[in-house]
């Protein structure tokens, strides 16, 4: 555990040190966009995180539930995300980037001391899990943040090896699949994945990989941005107010498409998984197809019990599925990671390249708005049965 939050650390640091290089290490340098944070805030944020759940003990997330103040004055002012509006963070009188730096390294080294006393059971060790798996998800953030705004990632982060011969689809028996954790369950589980409950699955065809570069253009290609049929209501209207008629990033070069990836402009492998398109984009890719999204059990299901073809961990992958609590759900101390989000957002599964691999789990249950295309995300399509 205490490799792991250092190590996280590390890497959240080295990632603010990018946006430090061009110039953005602080708000009144980056743009406004609702899909990003200020890098400065978020860094901030990540260290306020772990302070609040492990050092000063907090049985929640609620203000009061804190049992110490923070190490800086105005902490909870700050870099408090659920009292601290998205777009007031651009307006904070937030410490120096230096200042930031130096109260990440004191709240990881007391942190470290505090877990060095720990006692290794679950319990003892849950708020540590929870801040690791929390900056764990702002440091993809971080880099999915550079990747909109332009800026250069570290080169062993925007390698992509997911190129991939598809052998086409995975025919599934289905059957009764235990979807979701045991409250049990050992190491950290996250709320929304609670608890566990059986569901029939119904036998099923999916495709091995995802939908490629190259299968997405013959959808480009035979007119999927204008024919109205393909999109549903909400993916139409999106549509209508867009001028999109490919994937986010995507440029024309000639007869060719490239596209822009980390500011770099880089020609298109028609075998790599298509990335950048949002639930609109992937359900109306499905329409021309005559295919459709796997549902999330469908998709765990594959995951679990498949065949040794089903890959998984290129891209987050959209599903059918809105994001929804489990029966029995119960928020836990993070109380603002699940509940408000139910009914709207939508379900992706899976991990991306940019995942830590300690957070990869075929249980995980990401979510995002349908219309976020920001993020390193793809899908896959089931055969209609």
């Amino acid at each position: 555990m205490a490799e792991a939050l250092q190590n996280a650390r590390h890497y959240t640091l080295a990632l603010f040190d990018c946006f430090a290089a061009a110039g953005m290490d602080v708000p009144r340098n980056v743009p406004y966009l609702r899909i990003v944070n200020p890098p400065l805030w978020e860094l901030g944020h990540t260290a306020w995180f772990a302070e609040w759940f492990i050092l000063r003990e907090a049985l929640s997330s609620h203000p009061a539930d804190a049992q110490s103040p923070s190490l800086l004055t105005k902490g909870d002012d700050w870099f408090d995300s659920a009292n601290v509006s998205h777009r007031s963070r651009w307006n904070l009188d937030l410490p120096t980037p230096g200042g930031v730096k130096t109260y990440c390294h004191e709240v990881l080294d007391r942190v470290l001391d505090k877990l060095s006393r720990e006692a290794s059971v679950d319990e003892a060790l849950y708020p540590y899990r929870l801040a690791l798996a929390h900056e764990d998800m702002h440091g993809e953030a971080f880099l999915y943040t550079l990747q909109t705004l332009g800026l250069e990632a570290p080169p062993q982060l925007t390698h992509d090896d997911s190129a991939y011969v598809s052998p086409g689809d995975i025919r599934f028996p289905g059957g009764t699949l235990q979807l979701g954790c045991a409250a049990d369950t050992a190491g950290f589980t996250f709320d929304n994945e609670r608890a566990v409950h059986p569901v029939y699955v119904a036998p099923f065809r999916m495709d091995a990989a995802l939908v490629t570069n190259g299968q997405y253009m013959d959808f480009i290609g035979d007119g999927g941005y204008d024919n109205r049929q393909f999109w549903s209501t909400a993916g139409a209207n999106w549509l209508m107010h867009q001028d999109r008629c490919a994937p986010r990033y995507w440029e024309r070069d000639g007869g060719d498409w490239r596209t822009v990836r980390f500011g770099r402009a880089a020609t298109l492998n028609p075998h790599e998984p298509v990335r950048h398109v949002n639930l609109y984009e992937a359900q109306a890719y499905c329409a021309w197809a005559n295919r459709r999204l796997p549902t999330e059990a469908e998709w765990e299901y594959a995951a679990l019990y498949g065949h040794p073809a089903f890959r998984w961990g290129q891209l987050w992958e959209w599903t059918a599925s809105p994001f929804e609590p489990y029966p029995g759900f119960a928020p836990d101390r993070y109380r603002e990671y699940s509940e408000p989000w139910f009914a709207t957002h939508q379900v992706l599964r899976g991990a991306s390249f940019a995942t830590p691999s300690r957070l990869g789990s075929a249980k995980f249950r990401n979510f995002y708005m349908p219309e976020r295309d920001d993020i390193f995300c793809g899908f896959r399509t089931c055969a209609w049965e």
